[in-house]
C-alpha cells in the first residue's frame, strides 16, 4: 500500500508540473495571437499596409528568418532574448497578417477566427486526454507540411484554382494534426521534468512550444480563411 501511495503521489507531482507548464505555453501563445491581431488591426485601419505592402517579402523573409534562428539557437540563447524573438515574430506577423483585412470583410474574419479556435481548441483537448501515442504522426505531419510549401510555391506559377483548393483542405488536416501532436509533446515535456530543470529552461521551453502552437493556429486560421473569408469584391 505505501509503494502505491508513493507511485499515486509522483503521478499527481508530474501531472500537476505538466499543468502549470502548459499554463506557461499557453498564456505566451495568447499573448503572441493578441500582439499579432492588435499589430494587423492597427497596421489596417491607419492605412500603413498600404505603405508597408512593397516591403511584405522582405518582412516575411525576417520573419522566417526568426523562427528559423530561435529554433536552432534556443539551447544557447537566454531566455529573455527567446521571449523577445518570440514578441517580435509575432509583432511582424501582425504586420504582413494586415493583409486579410484588405481580401476580406471584418465579420467574415471574426468568425473564421471563432472556427479556428472551435477546431484549435477541440483539437488542443484531444492531445490532452488522448491515451494514444501521437508521436508517429509527426514525421507524417510534417511531411505533409513540406509537401504543401512545395505546391504552393508551384502554384505560384501554375495559378491552378484546384490545385489551391486541394493545398488549403490538406492544410487543415495538417495543422488540426499538429495542434494534437504539439499539445501532447509539450504535456510530455511537462511530464519528463523540465520543471525541474531551472526558471531558464523553463521560460525556454515555454516560449518554444508557445511558437509552435501559435504556428499552428495561425496557420489553420489562414487555410480556414480560404473556405470561410468573404471577400471585400
Amino acid at each position: 500500500m505505501q509503494t502505491t501511495g508513493n507511485t499515486m503521489t509522483l503521478t499527481e507531482a508530474r501531472h500537476e508540473a505538466s499543468t502549470v507548464f502548459l499554463a506557461k505555453v499557453f498564456n505566451w501563445m495568447a499573448i503572441g495571437l493578441g500582439l499579432t491581431g492588435v499589430v494587423a488591426w492597427f497596421v489596417a485601419s491607419s492605412g500603413l499596409v498600404v505603405k508597408l505592402q512593397p516591403f511584405f517579402m522582405f518582412i516575411m523573409i525576417a520573419e522566417l528568418g526568426l523562427v528559423f534562428f530561435l529554433s536552432a539557437r534556443i539551447n544557447k540563447i537566454e531566455a529573455a532574448t527567446a521571449t523577445g524573438l518570440f514578441i517580435g515574430y509575432a509583432a511582424l506577423n501582425g504586420v504582413t497578417m494586415s493583409m486579410i483585412f484588405l481580401i476580406y470583410t471584418s465579420s467574415s474574419i471574426a468568425a473564421t477566427f471563432m472556427i479556428t479556435a472551435g477546431m484549435f481548441g477541440a483539437m488542443a483537448v484531444y492531445g490532452l486526454v488522448t491515451k494514444r501515442d501521437l508521436s508517429g504522426m509527426g514525421s507524417f505531419l510534417f511531411m505533409g507540411l513540406i509537401g504543401i510549401i512545395i505546391a504552393s510555391v508551384v502554384n505560384i506559377f501554375l495559378q491552378s484554382s484546384s490545385l489551391y483548393w486541394a493545398i488549403s483542405l490538406i492544410g487543415v488536416f495538417v495543422f488540426v494534426g499538429l495542434t494534437a501532436y504539439d499539445v501532447q509533446k509539450i504535456k510530455t515535456m511537462g511530464e519528463k521534468g523540465i520543471m525541474e530543470q531551472g526558471e531558464e529552461a523553463i521560460k525556454k521551453g515555454a516560449i518554444m512550444g508557445a511558437l509552435a502552437l501559435y504556428l499552428d493556429f495561425i496557420n489553420l486560421f489562414l487555410m480556414l480563411l480560404r473556405f470561410f473569408g468573404g471577400s471585400r469584391d
